[in-house]
């Protein structure tokens, strides 16, 4: 069976490094992205199973690429990581399609076994 991809976007590279470590290391494939356009060329050339996507980002922000991605795949899952209650960009991104959000400091614990949780449910054929 193909390893589950999943793509982290942050401009925080401590953040990045982290959830890197942590997906690896339990056997998924991970790529990351530091900016909206480099996050974008990863969606189209790898197809992740699941990105993980902050809401600022410089440039391009959150809903900015998550609106790019559903153009790009509408069934491709993603979860909101942000810094910030910012309540009405996270009620967007839900409508957008964004599966959930996490604020940051978030507990890593919680994010594995979301991502576990969307993951698996992605397996039903």
């Amino acid at each position: 069976m193909d390893k589950k991809k999943i793509l982290i976007v942050d401009d925080q590279n401590g953040i990045r490094v982290l959830l890197v470590e942590v997906f690896s290391s339990e056997g998924y494939q991970t790529f990351q992205a530091s900016n909206g356009k480099l996050a974008l060329e990863i969606v189209v050339q790898e197809s992740p199973d699941l990105v993980l996507l902050d809401m600022k980002i410089p440039g391009m922000d959150g809903l900015d690429i998550l609106k790019r991605i559903k153009e790009i795949d509408p069934a491709m899952k993603v979860i909101m990581m942000t810094a910030y209650g910012e309540l009405d960009m996270i009620k967007e991104a839900t409508d957008m399609g964004a599966l959930m959000h996490f604020t940051k400091p978030f507990d890593i614990d919680e994010m594995r076994t979301a991502v576990h949780h969307h993951l698996r449910n992605s397996q039903t054929v």
